[in-house]
């Protein structure tokens, strides 16, 4: 062999090194990512906390205060909440019997790999309120908590007293989007890793769209969202993009002949604000818009929300 085609010969060895180094570590990877995919997305968890109620398709976390005999208020989250959003409104819902729910896939509440339809999550708020003894409620909904006290009030007439809703979307298009890391977290592969491995300032910031007002946001708040799974996290946004684009709130509502309260923030980043009006095709529907406030009403306007809840349930306790 000629003494100058060695070097030759040995790039050519060495580039094909590289090249099968290089097609194994991007294997190597891509059986990772489908590794942790599959495992964020089957990941499961029990219930816990100090009250759980078992009823069929998960055990349900459940907070109560008040009064046992006083007309009752039942409060549900939104998406990636816990009873943990309602605390700043219970000061002025003190003496009425207030249940807090955590749906299932949040807060205490079971994460099992499926039930998070809508009507399923209803049902089930239905069902437990069945086992403590709750004839008649004030339902209140934040978000998509709001979605769920509207399903629960379309098939539980003789439950449901009243619905207030806490900027809940009326329709699928009324959405306006969220944040960034939000949107990540809910790309296919791309998501699962960020699930992986989310820190408090990933969650912190996939939070941010929900206030506008500067408020300080309890470690609770995101240690609920840390103690999520993948699956419970997309499967409940899947179900209320599947619920409102079935058919809007308002709608459901209209035919059902019961008091309705809407609060919406002004200045909500999450939902269109003008489409707030849409509640306005439900006959007697009280419409409340809160300058300069954002998607949570319940921390940057405590004391308004509250006295609005406290007056709805009382004035439809005693119809």
């Amino acid at each position: 062999m000629d003494e100058t085609t060695i070097p030759h010969h040995r790039g050519r060895r060495s580039w094909s090194r590289r090249r099968r180094i290089t097609l194994l570590a991007a294997g190597g990877l891509a059986v990772l990512l489908a590794w942790n995919t599959v495992s964020v997305r089957t990941e499961t968890a029990e219930a816990s906390g100090e009250q759980i109620v078992r009823v069929p398709g998960g055990d349900i976390r459940v907070v109560q205060e008040g009064p046992p005999g006083a007309p009752a208020v039942v409060l549900l989250h939104g998406l990636a909440g816990s009873a943990a959003w309602w605390e700043p409104v219970l000061p002025a819902l003190r003496d009425l019997r207030v249940v807090r729910v955590d749906l299932l896939g949040h807060g205490g509440s079971a994460k099992p790999t499926d039930g998070y339809d809508i009507a399923a999550q209803a049902g089930r708020v239905g069902a437990v309120l069945d086992r403590l003894g709750v004839r008649r409620a004030t339902v209140v909904g934040h978000s998509t908590g709001g979605a769920v006290a509207a399903s629960l009030a379309e098939q539980r007439r003789d439950l449901v007293a009243a619905v207030a809703l806490v900027d809940t979307g009326p329709r699928a298009d009324a959405f306006l989007g969220d944040s960034f890391v939000a949107d990540l977290m809910t790309t296919p592969v791309v998501g699962e890793l960020i699930w992986r491995l989310r820190t408090d300032g990933a969650l912190h910031g996939a939070m941010s769209t929900a206030f506008t007002r500067e408020v300080r946001i309890p470690e609770q708040l995101v240690a609920d969202v840390r103690g999520m799974t993948y699956r419970s996290l997309t499967a409940t946004d899947e179900a209320v993009d599947a619920f409102l684009a079935e058919r809007p709130v308002p709608d459901r509502l209209t035919g059902l002949g019961l008091p309705v309260l809407v609060i919406f923030g002004a200045q909500d980043r999450r939902w269109q604000p003008s489409s707030a009006q849409d509640y306005r095709r439900i006959p007697h529907a009280r419409i409340e818009i809160l300058d300069g406030v954002g998607h949570t009403p319940m921390f940057e306007a405590p004391d308004t929300t509250g006295a609005l809840l406290r007056g709805f349930a009382a004035e439809t306790a005693s119809r």
